[in-house]
């Protein structure tokens, strides 16, 4: 693998209908790995459940039309394992994750949360769950003397560089202390172990963001979020050559409210 692209699609049906198909057709990427898929793969066109040239993979939400991870390798995958091991989120449609040589990868959506409501009791459920299993993975990854790449929406804005309206938001869902901090803990290298590739290789950019409200004109000001990350174990982000954004070139050019993620590894 030499090129991950990670995109939250906003409904793959709906993306399919604006553009998707032509940049996966276009894109030069290993592995993509989408997010809120929100299908049944016998839901979706056929050219786009199964494109030439990929192995899919897809892990569907129970509750209709919500949620829905995928992944889509140029080599078939040696294992796929759908979840984390927690009962609760089972069959949630937010990980799923391949094995390839010498390297595991994985698609999250983790849940966005609301403040006050059921949501973001999901979320905290989530962060509490999924902490321990990040752990868990790097370690019995490099037992077994492989890397490990979590690409996907982690919902969460980790610095003030990585939203626009940092200070309008310090109540909102996805740039809370305790996510922040939860973060933190993703990241820190005696604890999660993670590195965050994209800031690795920007440490002093804002954004680049990867997410902007449909609402108003936040596109057009790049009034944007950055919470679509690709998260690597130390040995394999050292090899990250570049990161970036594939920001549409206008507002009618998108065809998810997310942008494509995309990092490039010197893997040999």
């Amino acid at each position: 693998m030499d090129t991950v692209t990670t995109v939250n699609v906003n409904g793959l049906r709906a993306a399919a209908k604006k553009g998707y198909g032509p940049w996966l057709a276009a894109t030069e990427a290993d592995v993509v790995c989408l997010q809120e898929v929100r299908a049944e793969p016998h839901q979706l066109p056929e050219e786009i459940r199964d494109p030439d040239g990929w192995h899919a993979v897809y892990a569907p939400s129970a509750a209709k039309g919500r949620a829905g991870v995928a992944l889509l390798t140029r080599r078939e995958p040696d294992a796929v394992r759908v979840g984390f091991g927690v009962p609760e989120f089972a069959e949630s449609g937010r990980y799923v994750e391949a094995d390839l040589p010498g390297l595991t990868v994985a698609s999250l959506y983790l849940p966005s949360g609301e403040v006050g409501t059921e949501r973001q009791t999901e979320k905290e459920s989530f962060l509490a769950a999924f902490l321990p299993y990040l752990r868990d993975l790097r370690k019995r990854s490099a037992d077994q003397g492989r890397e490990v790449l979590v690409c996907g929406d982690w919902n969460i804005a980790h610095q003030e560089a990585d939203l626009k309206n940092w200070r309008a938001n310090r109540k909102a869902a996805g740039f809370l202390p305790e996510e922040r901090a939860w973060m933190s803990q993703v990241l820190d290298p005696d604890d999660g172990g993670f590195v965050d590739v994209v800031r690795a290789l920007h440490p002093d950019a804002t954004g680049p963001y990867s997410w902007w409200s449909y609402r108003g004109r936040a596109f057009d000001n790049d009034s944007g979020w950055r919470i679509d990350y690709a998260m690597a174990t130390p040995g394999l982000a050292r090899r990250a050559v570049k990161a970036y954004v594939e920001r549409a070139a206008t507002h009618t050019d998108r065809w998810s409210d997310h942008a494509p993620v995309t990092v490039t590894f010197d893997v040999r």
